[in-house]
């Protein structure tokens, strides 16, 4: 399996995030990564807390909160964070050990290339499942009827099963284009992958639903977004702001390639992953200026709310969500 891996694997230093340090003796190998120990010392801690936040929406969601169309894609966003977060903590833990015993065995191993495979597909997977929330709740506000009367009923659960599905060809190409000779360039694979992501998963979402907030806050027929279009919107808003600058990174890295960058960019990958559950907290927790603190209580404020839309004829529509 060593033997395939070949010399132009431009995915072995983006998903890796670190360069070979054969030019570094052991004797200065901590010395010249001190900084970069301690970006991975934050983003183990943020890992961590991130982690508890998702555990905590899949237990309240998996397990105590009756199914809907925004739960069903919650809970799978939830548990693509999940793993990310805890691939992500593996490798750092790898690296750091590595790095304070001036061993880098791991660098060169397979295991570093097949985990950083799985952090890219749970990177897709997380993406894009947030896209699809993010949209369907545009539907939801533009087109009330439709949505109440019309949508399928099994759409959530579909729509997920097909961006999980999507997230695996994209990682499966990269496998085969990046390691085998498979007749795939992988330079062009991976940056078209990544404007892919960032016009599609990341502009096109940030820019519908912060237009559609304008809309719903400063348009000719003013109405309250709503606690779960609050959290969709700042979850679309951190997605671009923390998850945008790893797509760059992925494109530019066969053109130039920077340690530092690279771990800002893991950085605020992992904190994209954490900062969903925090945001569902605080939005479901405040109430009238005073924030309480079960997070059982804050999650169902959020998404068991009902959506009370006015439609031309002065009609009411009330939507659970």
């Amino acid at each position: 399996m060593v033997g395939t891996v070949t010399t132009d694997l431009p995915l072995s230093n983006v998903t890796s995030g670190y360069l070979d340090y054969e030019d570094v003796s052991q004797s200065q190998c901590i010395t010249h990564n001190y900084t970069m120990l301690a970006i991975a010392g934050v983003c183990i801690t943020i890992c961590l807390c991130g982690l508890v936040g998702n555990v905590a929406v899949v237990w309240v969601l998996g397990f105590h909160m009756k199914k809907s169309p925004f739960t069903v894609y919650v809970l799978n966003l939830a548990v693509a964070d999940l793993a990310l977060l805890l691939f992500l903590l593996v490798i750092l833990s790898f690296y750091v050990t590595s790095t304070v015993s001036c061993s880098f065995l791991f660098e060169h191993s397979v295991a570093k290339y097949v985990l950083m495979d799985l952090f890219l597909f749970w990177y897709f997977a997380s993406m894009y499942l947030l896209t699809a929330m993010s949209m369907e709740r545009c539907l939801s506000v533009l087109f009330p009827i439709w949505y109440r009367c019309r949508r399928p009923k099994h759409f959530s659960g579909i729509t997920c099963g097909v961006l999980w599905a999507l997230a695996g060809v994209l990682i499966s190409l990269n496998f085969m284009g990046c390691y085998y000779p498979m007749g795939i360039n992988c330079i062009q694979l991976l940056q078209g992958i990544s404007i892919m992501n960032f016009i599609i998963f990341s502009l096109f979402p940030f820019l519908s639903n912060l237009s559609l907030f304008m809309k719903l806050r400063y348009g000719t027929q003013k109405q309250h977004p709503g606690k779960l279009y609050v959290v969709v919107l700042l979850s679309v808003i951190f997605l671009f702001i923390f998850g945008f600058p790893f797509s760059v990174v992925v494109f530019l890295e066969p053109i130039y390639l920077n340690l530092f960058y690279i771990h800002i960019s893991y950085l605020l990958a992992s904190l994209n992953s954490s900062i969903n559950p925090y945001i569902y907290f605080l939005v479901g927790s405040c109430q009238q200026r005073r924030f309480q603190v079960s997070a059982k209580a804050a999650f169902r404020r959020v998404f068991e709310e009902k959506m009370t839309s006015t439609v031309p004829g002065d009609t009411v529509v009330e939507t659970s969500l």
